[in-house]
């Protein structure tokens, strides 16, 4: 989660490696087909609304820029405060691309009639399961829901088998979330979707009364690992970022996986889109080609968000399990309601 906006420019790269790179135009994982569609966009410019990892679209900004030559300047914030920014600014907004960590904030813009339909050749590059039935954004990396829990204070075999098992009073006190945050409103959309109004109004009812309240997941986490409560619901590149470094804030934890196509095992998917009111269409829509291409999902792959990747049959992580063995439930990412979740979590005292 991101509080304050920041401005980043990302300047074209140096002529030759343009150059050097365009000749490599027809391959796997570029952004276009030929070297001279290439050169059409440099000199180009995109703003990009990123609620994203701001590292990792950085990176993805570099490699594209360093390709095309096309200017990015990145204006970061989170997911529900840029989706909303758009929303206010609507045909006037000076975003050309929008990324965020979780759907629900690319629907809010989506249901607003904002983004153009993006390219077919786009949109090819990503299984179904990953991106929406409207085809006006797409998936560009996915996030798990898991447990993460302190075997000190509770054994594998006692955690609870659905994430709706927490409602029982049992668990009151014993486990956490970052109600605040869009991870958390994301796994709540997919409960709405999936168990309807009623059942979630419910469980969030009892949400307000059996968890403990902290502000972000990777405090859920350091909560957990210091044996302040047994268990805590987040994304799973939290534990993994800690572990691949010092392992201070996770060391004394593990992770659980509900599967079972429970809302607890749902697969977030984060979203990239093109706004209708660019005027630099070309460029925007193959800055999101970048992304989805086999180069874009490879810095996934290797680099430091652990992510997963969602397209071109890029890999995850080896450290991760792979998507296909999570058990997630199916959820059309087009239906998941930012609006209505944080209206229901209004409702329940939570918000």
């Amino acid at each position: 989660m991101r509080i304050l906006p920041s401005t980043i420019l990302l300047t074209a790269a140096a002529t030759s490696v343009v150059l050097a790179l365009s000749g490599c135009a027809g391959s796997a994982g570029t952004t276009s087909s030929s070297p001279a569609a290439i050169d059409s966009l440099d000199g180009s410019s995109l703003t990009v609304y990123n609620a994203q990892h701001e590292e990792l679209t950085q990176e993805w900004a570099d490699e594209f820029s360093a390709e095309t030559g096309v200017t990015i300047t990145l204006r970061n914030g989170s997911d529900s405060e840029l989706g909303n920014q758009i929303i206010a600014e609507g045909a006037a907004s000076p975003a050309d691309v929008f990324l965020t960590e979780n759907s629900p904030a690319m629907s809010l813009v989506d249901n607003a009639g904002l983004f153009a339909d993006l390219d077919s050749d786009v949109l090819d590059q990503v299984p179904d399961a990953y991106k929406p039935s409207t085809g006006t954004w797409t998936g560009i990396a996915a996030r798990s829901t898991v447990v993460v829990y302190n075997p000190a204070l509770i054994s594998e075999a006692e955690l609870p088998a659905s994430l709706e098992d927490l409602a029982d009073p049992a668990w009151k006190g014993r486990w956490a979330a970052s109600p605040s945050g869009a991870d958390f409103q994301a796994i709540v959309s997919a409960m709405l979707e999936l168990k309807g109004a009623d059942a979630t109004s419910e469980w969030l009812t009892a949400m307000k009364a059996n968890s403990v309240e902290y502000k972000g997941n990777s405090t859920v986490m350091k909560a957990v690992n210091a044996g302040e409560i047994p268990m805590g619901v987040i994304y799973h590149y939290y534990w993994y970022i800690d572990q691949a470094g010092t392992k201070e804030n996770s060391a004394n934890t593990a992770l659980h996986y509900l599967k079972n196509q429970d809302p607890g095992a749902f697969v977030s998917v984060s979203g990239g889109g093109v706004l209708g009111s660019s005027k630099n269409q070309a460029a925007a829509q193959a800055f999101v080609k970048f992304i989805t291409s086999k180069t874009g999902q490879s810095i996934l792959q290797t680099g430091t968000s652990f992510e997963y990747p969602v397209a071109s049959d890029v890999t995850p992580n080896p450290a991760l399990p792979a998507l296909d063995t999570l058990d997630a439930p199916v959820v059309d990412p087009a239906t998941l309601n930012s609006t209505k979740v944080t209206d229901l979590m209004t409702e329940a005292g939570i918000l």
